[in-house]
């Protein structure tokens, strides 16, 4: 066998190994946003879980405003009616704004905002808000590393052997936490 012939052997066996990795590290990588992903989607469910407890609690204060808790409910339903990233994104948008305005308007009932019931479903949905900006960074993180290697040589020449897309980064739900709040002295 000549050296010719023995170089394009190891070049093959190169490309073969270098073909292999690529392809697993893009499923890797995607498989990994998918877990980030339901990661989201179950803090989610945890949170949407504590809302009959709150809207019970706070239906015990007399005169309390029907519409801010039905706006709070439906919110809670589209949360589970949500598949794609940016259906989520918006359904955790509109639950974050509805209990915000739960929150505020719940601030006028002094007896309800002392209860130990509501503090302690305070607390535990504010833990659940922490942990849930942990997840969605988690999950940008992991889609910005598959986008990258789908973007970048050699990743973008093995995305289609591999069926891997470009996924969506999970955008921030509540668009006024963008802009940085007037600070006035």
């Amino acid at each position: 066998m000549s050296w010719v012939a023995i170089i394009i052997i190891v070049l093959i066996v190169l490309l073969l190994i270098v073909g292999v990795l690529q392809f697993n590290r893009l499923r890797r990588l995607n498989v990994q946003v998918d877990g980030a992903f339901a990661g989201i989607d179950t803090l989610l469910t945890k949170r949407a879980d504590l809302i009959p407890n709150l809207v019970e609690t706070v239906k015990g204060a007399s005169g309390f405003e029907q519409s801010t808790l039905q706006a709070v409910t439906d919110a809670r339903a589209s949360i589970g009616q949500a598949r794609t990233v940016e259906e989520t994104a918006a359904a955790d948008n509109m639950l974050t704004q509805a209990l915000g305005r739960l929150f505020a308007v719940a601030e006028a009932y002094p007896q309800l905002t002392a209860t130990q019931g509501y503090i302690e479903l305070q607390r535990q949905l504010q833990q659940v808000e922490g942990e849930l900006q942990f997840a969605r960074q988690f999950y940008n993180e992991a889609v910005v590393q598959l986008n990258t290697a789908l973007t970048t040589v050699p990743g973008m020449w093995f995305a289609g052997v591999a069926k891997v897309t470009q996924r969506d980064m999970y955008s921030e739900p509540d668009e006024d936490r963008r802009d940085a709040p007037s600070v006035e002295f």
